[in-house]
């Protein structure tokens, strides 16, 4: 990458964002592949101090030098047609802009058509030249996590009525004000470098902001609630792993993940990343042995291999890589499987909204230190904001 060149600018202002991507070799190649010269300085007047999916008036950005305000405007829809920045309208009611965070388009939008073009191929093949596991716990090491696990449903042990609705991909999509479904990035990449595997694809739901946007700008298509669960149906039935963000409320994302392909639970499967390194985990397995037949159908379906079978023929769990995904209690013929609360978890989440997620994630990074040391004043700090 050329020093000091427009397109190596914006790659280190997208590194100082919250969720940002970070500044290595070939950043700058693919930001070149998809934006002119004059749409990386239009994006360049963006600011990197907001949280995800939080936009900006145009109004209140400034051309650079020999752009006026109507060719920023008009370079800003361009780059947002093209899913290289995010959109919505700002509180001013004007056009609002905002960087694309890592997770939140960044590089999704290459792949959630599932389109198999020459310039998706190209892509994917810099993207996974890109990206590694070492770069994913760079990306997600904060405290909170930006992503957690979330179990199937009827595999939390508990009474329905007692568990904690957040916890629950029904309740998730019952309070979701749009929907929309696109194709699983991860796979569909995976599949353009060669790759593949037998698991669906059209599994990747966003919701509220982030549907708005990709229904917009046609990279998914909007469905019903039914339609949703429908979607949550089949992604069990394949043996997939929900995860969402870490909020209890306004959540954006539902990607259902295979061991095959995906950055999260593909890196725990090969024993790249730590469990905990990238994720959060709220639930692990707990067995009850007498029920156990040793069929080991558990330990087959297992996305994250944590599961073996012993010599007598019982299933065992090594605790340190159970996510707590459910998916192997769905395969258990004896009900001998569910999921509970980790002994070193709150059932809580650490915020109640994406924003307040989104602004102790920006707070950890900029101090390098947990919110959570600071005491409780800060949750209510930011949501009194």
């Amino acid at each position: 990458m050329k020093k000091n060149n427009v397109y190596e600018t914006l790659a280190r202002n997208l590194s100082c964002l919250s969720m940002g991507i970070p500044f290595k070799e070939g950043l700058g190649d693919i930001l070149k592949e998809n934006l002119t010269k004059k749409e990386a300085a239009a994006a360049l007047t963006m600011p990197t101090t907001v949280i995800p999916l939080k936009v900006t008036s145009i109004d209140t950005l400034d051309p650079p030098d020999g752009m006026t305000r109507n060719e920023l405007e008009r370079h800003l829809k361009n780059l947002s047609d093209k899913g290289m920045v995010f959109s919505a309208e700002a509180e001013d009611g004007s056009p609002g802009y905002a960087l694309l965070h890592n997770g939140f388009g960044f590089p999704q939008t290459f792949f959630w058509k599932g389109e198999d073009t020459p310039h998706a191929r190209k892509m994917a093949k810099m993207v996974s030249k890109y990206f590694n596991s070492k770069m994913s716990r760079e990306i997600h090491d904060t405290d909170p996590k930006a992503y957690r696990y979330i179990p199937v449903g009827k595999t939390i042990q508990s009474a329905p009525q007692s568990v904690l609705p957040f916890n629950l991909m029904e309740k998730v999509i019952e309070d979701a004000r749009g929907i929309a479904l696109g194709h699983c990035p991860c796979r569909v990449g995976f599949a353009l470098v060669g790759g593949g595997c037998d698991h669906p694809t059209e599994v990747c739901m966003k919701f509220n902001d982030m549907a708005s946007f990709v229904i917009d700008k046609g990279f998914a298509r909007e469905i019903t609630k039914t339609e949703a669960l429908e979607v949550i149906k089949l992604a069990e039935e394949h043996g997939l792993v929900h995860f969402v963000d870490n909020t209890e409320g306004e959540i954006q994302h539902n990607c259902n993940c295979c061991g095959c392909a995906c950055w999260n639970v593909g890196a725990i499967r090969r024993r790249s990343t730590p469990r905990d390194a990238i994720m959060a985990t709220y639930f692990i397995r707990e067995t009850d042995i007498d029920k156990c037949i040793g069929c080991g159908a558990c330990a087959d379906i297992c996305p994250v291999d944590a599961v073996n079978m012993s010599a007598d023929d019982v299933s065992e769990t090594d605790t340190d890589w159970c996510i707590g995904c459910g998916v192997c209690v769905t395969a258990c013929p004896t009900d001998a499987i569910a999921m509970v609360y980790r002994k070193d978890k709150t059932q809580g989440l650490p915020a109640q909204t994406f924003g307040d997620l989104h602004e102790l994630i920006s707070i950890y990074r900029k101090n390098k230190i947990k919110p959570a040391t600071i005491g409780l004043n800060l949750k209510k700090s930011v949501r009194d904001g």
